[in-house]
């Protein structure tokens, strides 16, 4: 069964649904949705997006909070860039139909997080990225070019190995022709043919135990990208969110924002002192990378399984106004913020890498982009300044967006593709064992490839995939596809990545400590 469209595109927050709107305006887009269309990273993004808006703000000013955060691994030309257009792309979010907190004067209420020099973050209360998600789902859905598949996994792209070609990995001649769907409720796997596909799969955090990440968030595109032999950089690069809330049976974990320390909430140790100005002079607003290392040492130190943030002394009217959903989300589960401190662990958040694009969103293969956090643009370099990443989105599906209508004009699409073959497998029966691979998985990477990493722990993590790989990719040979099958092959995929980076970096820096290789002072 084929379908045939100008735009592919796989994933549904701000990346993806923002460059849908302005190629409809050029042909026909398809959009998939692994789940429902909100079901997104973007909708469980409380902090806010980053723009420079007003004096004594200006874009030199963001630059260098994001070098310095990023430990100038960043590529200067893509922060300036990023930078540069924020303003206009944040308006152009307004014109959509977002709406963002607003002072009494008509200006935006613009609040401050760590590693940043100004107060420049955008805002809606504590639910963000909902109400970004909100407004561009409305707009997707009116729009007459646009059709959206929810509720559809894909399994991978298609590209000349489907034509029976051998290609080498990286070669530069690779082209995407579209990608294969798979519809779980009918089982039917659809070949879909494009001119351009776009991959905003988001991100990969639920490779470890403890993750701020929706639970679909398992590396699809990363994956399926790298199993097309397109190049991927800076795997190593793991954010781990300082504070989400301690609460052992839930997944995903809930963040408790970076905003809430903005706005004055202190870091304290198990006995509740305050702890981070022995790490960092700027205290509990340092760069994320800086005080989830500092939890998890003050974690270690005391071997309790938390620690804990204190907002007691922010007043009631400023909880209620700006974090009502934190302050709901703990009244729930027993704790009243305004009266008890808020006990928070690390959790997996954000990956810095994936895959490696251009200033346009272009990607090694032919005819294929990449926005959002499944990029390595190379704004975030070692690690991400807070707010940045729906930023990075905008302005890099915009910019794919201007190429990929070119592209569409001047592509053919190639009818020559195979539909999927399913020939000589059957119906798996063993869903444990999946279940089980997942679980070891997840256990690995926690405790070997997480936080802090040494030499042996990345090799022992290694070792240990290795089995997991080979025992599911037997598996998979031998399977009728599904989501959960084709899930855990992705996060082992992205697992290998995550693992063959940090070990060819000889270093500590930013995301990526190492206790073989101590961080120069």
């Amino acid at each position: 069964m084929n379908r045939k469209v100008d735009f592919l595109v796989i994933g549904t927050g701000i990346a993806g649904l923002s460059y849908a709107l302005k190629v409809a305006e050029k042909g026909k887009v398809l959009i998939i949705s692994k789940t429902s269309i909100n079901e997104t990273a973007t909708w469980y993004a409380q902090g806010g997006i980053a723009a420079v808006m007003y004096n004594p703000d200006t874009y030199e000013k963001h630059i260098k909070d994001t070098m310095v955060a990023g430990c100038f691994l960043n590529d200067e030309n893509t922060v300036r860039m990023t930078i540069t257009e924020s303003t206009e792309r944040v308006k152009e979010l307004v014109a959509w139909g977002t709406h963002f907190d607003m002072e009494p004067t008509g200006r935006f209420s613009l609040a401050r997080e760590g590693g940043h020099s100004e107060y420049r973050v955008l805002h809606h209360q504590d639910n963000t990225g909902a109400e970004i998600q909100r407004a561009l789902t409305e707009k997707v859905k009116a729009h007459p070019n646009i059709e959206i598949l929810e509720n559809h996994f894909t399994l991978d792209l298609l590209t000349q190995h489907h034509l029976g070609r051998i290609v080498r990995r990286s070669h530069p001649d690779i082209q995407c022709f579209g990608a294969y769907v798979l519809d779980p409720l009918t089982g039917i796997i659809e070949t879909v043919l494009s001119k351009t596909t776009m991959i905003s799969t988001g991100g990969a955090g639920n490779v470890y135990q403890t993750t701020t990440n929706p639970v679909i968030a398992t590396g699809d595109g990363i994956a399926m990208f790298y199993r097309a032999k397109g190049i991927v950089d800076n795997m190593e690069f793991i954010q781990f969110h300082p504070t989400s809330l301690f609460n052992p049976k839930e997944r995903p974990s809930f963040l408790i924002t970076e905003a809430m320390r903005g706005a004055g909430a202190i870091l304290k140790d198990i006995s509740g002192k305050e702890f981070m100005h022995k790490y960092d002079q700027r205290g509990s607003l340092a760069p994320r990378d800086v005080v989830a290392r500092a939890i998890d040492n003050e974690m270690k130190l005391s071997g309790s399984e938390h620690v804990y943030l204190d907002a007691r002394h922010i007043t009631e009217t400023e909880i209620l106004a700006h974090f009502p959903g934190i302050h709901a989300k703990c009244l729930s589960v027993g704790i009243n913020i305004l009266k008890e401190m808020i006990p928070v662990v690390p959790a997996a958040h954000y990956i810095c890498g994936g895959i490696k694009t251009d200033e346009f969103g272009r990607s090694s293969i032919k005819n294929l982009y990449a926005s959002g956090e499944v990029a390595s643009t190379g704004l975030h370099g070692a690690n991400r300044l807070a707010s940045n990443s729906l930023l990075e989105a905008l302005v890099f599906s915009h910019r794919a967006s201007l190429d990929a209508t070119k592209v569409a004009e001047k592509t053919l699409l190639n009818e020559k593709i195979p539909d999927w073959n399913a020939e000589g497998t059957v119906l798996n029966e063993e869903m444990i064992l999946i279940t089980q691979s997942r679980k070891e998985l997840q256990s690995i990477m926690s405790n070997y490839v997480g936080i802090v990493r040494s030499d042996l722990r990345l090799r022992r993590a290694a070792e240990r995939l290795d089995i997991i790989h080979r025992e599911t990719e037997d598996l998979y040979d031998k399977s009728v596809v599904s989501v959960e099958l084709c899930e855990l092959r992705n996060m082992i995929n992205v697992a290998y990545l995550i693992i063959k980076y940090a070990s060819q970096r000889k270093e500590s820096i930013g995301l990526h400590f190492t206790i073989n290789y101590p961080r120069k002072e």
